[in-house]
This record gives C-alpha cells, sequence and structure tokens, in this order.
C-alpha cells in the first residue's frame, strides 16, 4: 500500500468519525429537544453505514437503544410484503395484471364487480378503492389473515378500482392472503422464506414470542396529564402483519435499505429478483397530488422529488412507534429513523431525515409556507370529516385554521386492545392553488393534503396521509 493510499484511507477513517459524531451529537440534541424516550437512526452513504441511537427502550423497564433494538415498523412493513409478492411475479406464480380472485377465489366485497375488477396490481400501487381498514381482531392463529379477508365485505368502498390512489392497510393484509395461497405457506413462512433467510434478515421478526427474547423497544403516548406512559397493547394483531405488523432495527433496515438499492443480488450474489423486476417499484404508476408522502406511488413505494433528487420512502406508525425510511438510489444513500414516542415521534424522525439529507447529500427539505389566513376560504373547508375508522375537524378561530384528528368513538369502544392517541387540535395553513393545506404545529407537523370539491365546486372531501376523508353533513345540510 502506497503513502498516498495510507493517508487517504486515514483521512476517510477521519472523516467517518466526524460524522459519527456528529450524527451522534444531532440525535442527541434533538430526541432531548422533542422528549422522545428512545431514538435510533442509520444512515448508508460514501459507501458506509454509520449510526446513533439515545435514550431509552422504555420509561417504565428502561433499557438503552442501540442499532440492534428492536422497534414496531408499522407500514414500512408493506415494502416487504411487496417485494415478496414481486419474487412469485419473477417465477411466473404471480401476475401483477391479473385479477386478486385468481388467487384468493373466497374475497367477497361489498361490490361485487369491485371484488372481480381489482388486480393484485391495485392492491399494490393503492387504487383497488378499497377504505383503509377493518378495526378487527382475527386472533393469533394461522387462520387470522383468511378470517380478516372473510371480514372485507364489510369494508367501505371509496371509488372503483383504478379511479384513484388512496391509501389501503386492508388492500395489503389482502395481498397477504394473496402470499399465503400461492405459497402455501402462512404469511410469515412466506416473508421469511422469501425475503429474511435469503438476505441474512436474523433480526427481523413478527412473532411477540420472537421479539420479547430480545431488546426491543415499547411505545409511549401522553396520559391524561400529557405525561408520556407507556402504551399497553404492544403490537398490532397477527390479520394486520401484511400491513404493519413487522419489527425490526436500525441495522435490519438499513440493510433492507441497501438491498433496494442494488440490483436484485444478495450480499453472497444470489439473485433475488431480475434487477428489471427490482428497479421496477421505483417507477410511478399513479400520481399523487398535495402530500408531503409523495408525488406518487411506485409498487408500493412512495416516490418523490427532493431538491432536485428523486427519492423512494416508506414510513410507518403503531401504538405509540414511528419509523421512517428514506433511499436515493441516484446517490446509493439511504436513512432511517426510529422512534417510541406516540407524540414527538414523528417530528423527530422527520427532523432526523432532514438533516441526514442535508449533512451528507448537500439536499435541502422544506416545507412550503402557507398563505395568510383568508377568512372566506377558512369558512368553506371548515368542518368535519371523516372515514371508516377516524374523524379530522377543521375549524377557526377567525384568525387561523387548525386540525384534529381522533379515531371514531365507537371504533374506540369496540375495540378489545388499546388504540393511539388523538391528535389534538393544531395550526393548518392554506397553501397555494387548488386547495392544498399543510398542518404548521403538532404531531402532524408537516403534513400536506388537500381538500377536494364537486361538480358544483363545493368542499366535499379531504385527501391527508394519502387517505381520503368525507366531509360530514352539518344538520342544517
Amino acid at each position: 500500500m502506497s503513502a498516498h493510499s495510507t493517508e487517504m484511507s486515514q483521512a476517510e477513517m477521519t472523516q467517518a468519525e466526524k460524522s459519527r459524531t456528529e450524527l451522534a451529537e444531532f440525535i442527541e440534541q434533538t430526541a432531548t429537544k422533542f422528549g422522545v424516550p428512545g431514538v435510533s437512526v442509520g444512515v448508508w452513504a460514501d459507501g458506509r453505514e454509520t449510526f446513533a441511537s439515545h435514550g431509552v427502550t422504555s420509561l417504565d423497564n428502561p433499557l438503552p437503544v442501540d442499532k440492534d433494538t428492536l422497534f414496531q415498523l408499522g407500514s414500512t412493513t408493506k415494502t416487504f410484503t411487496a417485494t415478496a409478492l414481486m419474487r412469485l411475479v419473477a417465477d411466473g406464480r404471480l401476475e401483477l395484471d391479473a385479477p386478486v380472485r385468481r388467487y384468493v377465489p373466497e374475497l367477497v366485497l361489498a361490490d361485487e364487480k369491485a371484488a372481480a375488477d381489482i388486480t393484485v396490481m391495485n392492491l399494490l400501487n393503492h387504487t383497488s378503492g378499497l377504505s383503509w381498514n377493518i378495526i378487527t381482531d382475527t386472533g393469533d392463529g394461522d387462520d387470522a389473515l383468511a378470517a380478516f379477508v372473510a371480514k372485507m365485505a364489510e369494508l367501505e368502498l371509496i371509488g372503483e378500482p383504478g379511479d384513484r390512489a388512496s391509501y389501503s392497510q386492508a388492500g395489503y393484509n389482502l395481498l397477504g392472503r394473496v402470499l399465503e395461497n400461492v405459497t402455501g405457506l402462512t404469511y410469515e413462512q412466506a416473508v421469511a422464506s422469501l425475503l429474511f433467510e435469503p438476505l441474512g434478515l436474523s433480526n427481523s421478526f413478527f412473532g411477540t414470542a420472537d421479539v420479547m427474547t430480545r431488546r426491543f423497544a415499547v411505545g409511549h403516548n401522553p396520559d391524561e396529564d400529557g405525561n408520556l406512559a407507556v402504551a399497553k397493547e404492544w403490537r398490532l394483531t397477527r390479520g394486520n402483519n401484511p400491513g404493519g405488523g413487522l419489527a425490526s432495527s436500525a441495522a435490519e433496515v438499513l440493510r433492507w435499505a441497501r438491498f433496494q438499492l442494488g440490483d436484485g443480488l444478495t450480499e453472497n450474489g444470489e439473485r433475488l429478483l431480475p434487477t428489471e423486476l427490482l428497479h421496477r417499484m421505483r417507477e410511478q404508476t399513479v400520481e399523487l397530488r398535495g402530500s408531503n408522502l409523495g408525488d406518487g406511488f411506485g409498487i408500493c413505494w412512495f416516490l418523490r422529488e427532493v431538491d432536485g433528487v428523486r427519492t423512494i420512502e416508506h414510513g410507518g406508525s403503531t401504538n405509540g412507534q414511528f419509523v421512517e425510511l428514506v433511499i436515493v438510489p441516484e446517490r446509493n444513500f439511504a436513512v432511517v429513523a426510529l422512534s417510541n414516542s406516540g407524540s414527538d415521534g414523528s417530528p423527530f424522525n422527520r427532523a432526523a431525515v432532514r438533516w441526514a439529507l442535508e449533512h451528507y447529500l448537500g439536499v435541502v427539505d422544506k416545507d412550503p409556507e402557507p398563505l395568510p389566513y383568508d377568512e372566506a376560504r377558512a369558512q368553506e373547508v371548515v368542518g368535519a370529516y371523516d372515514n371508516d375508522a377516524m374523524t379530522l375537524t377543521v375549524a377557526t378561530d377567525g384568525t387561523g385554521l387548525t386540525l384534529a384528528a381522533a379515531i371514531k368513538p365507537e371504533i374506540r369502544e369496540a375495540a378489545d386492545f388499546e388504540m393511539p392517541a388523538d391528535y389534538e387540535p393544531a395550526a393548518m395553513g392554506l397553501l397555494p392553488g387548488d386547495d392544498e393545506f399543510i398542518v404548521t404545529a403538532g404531531g402532524l407537523k408537516g403534513q400536506r393534503g388537500f381538500f377536494s370539491r364537486d361538480a358544483s365546486g363545493a368542499i366535499v372531501g379531504i385527501d391527508l396521509g394519502g387517505r381520503i376523508f368525507n366531509r360530514v353533513p352539518t344538520a342544517s345540510a
């Protein structure tokens, strides 16, 4: 080795240590600022992994968080479900444009035509017309997904298949049943066989029994006094595993991101997916309007352009835990942020991701500035909006707009498990053009959406978080 190459190696080591120190300092300061009990962040940049963790797994039974601590991934699980299905496509066992009923003949929906017409691709890119989810616990048995699908006749439809994108947890749970029927395995066994084992993901689990023997984070939500308390229901129901049931760590999720950045080969050189199929997941299949989540959907992934670079992203939330995964293929970069607070976990994750994008890539991600308050426009949008599980309330005090988000009382009462806390009213502002808005404070800070109008021009709905909420008629309407 030459003196020059030795000097370069030492310089690289110095830079790597500097990056670790800067990341650790930022993570500690930001977690403290937001009051998040425990966080873990991983960055892949310049061909190196860098990790920083801070805080504890639980306020009641604290253990230090590290890069291998398990957090719930929530909806980021969907990226695993989608990629497992792409393996079946590569093997000729599944067709993306085929009707779902080819693989799940037992599917019954409230609309028979929709049940016959929905394709696998409609589910993968959230254009199925299915509403968000069914709040139900179908047990921990191997029939949990079959039982979930048997209840899907109760699910509302928000439109015709293919008409528009609307995020659906139920749609991904149905895809889990596709995996089961095609492979003859349980969903969890299928994902382990198709992905975990060949990729060496040995610290990713669906089952509580697997998680409890390892270090794992618990969620926290504000209690009645506003103090953080441990969220007693640690996991989602098994019937929700395909859409949000995976537990994993910053180290494992970053390894997952590195596979997504590659050409379909495992680290051992095994061909897991053809390059064109893996990269097809990054290609836009449907446009999204007015969403901070992205400009469109690929196959599962949210696609976004940030300061001139294209990203693929997916976040997730469970009862008091949040995750954010952002990948920049053209720069061979990825960042994952995990946190265990339901009040400020999401703002922490967003701050960590933005810092990493700017620090490592020089990419600046800024929220748009809202317009000055306009009383006439405000009165147009004030009201309640709901979907199958939640109600959004837009209000004004004459000087500004606020947005609150709450799980419906009847849903809370019917559920036999603890549900996440509601979002209290927080400031929001309208944006230029086409009835778009942004939340500017609170746990939903930075969330963008838009109001929709009918043919007469009246406001009839809100899109937020990729989901549609229809306006609730007033008593005088």
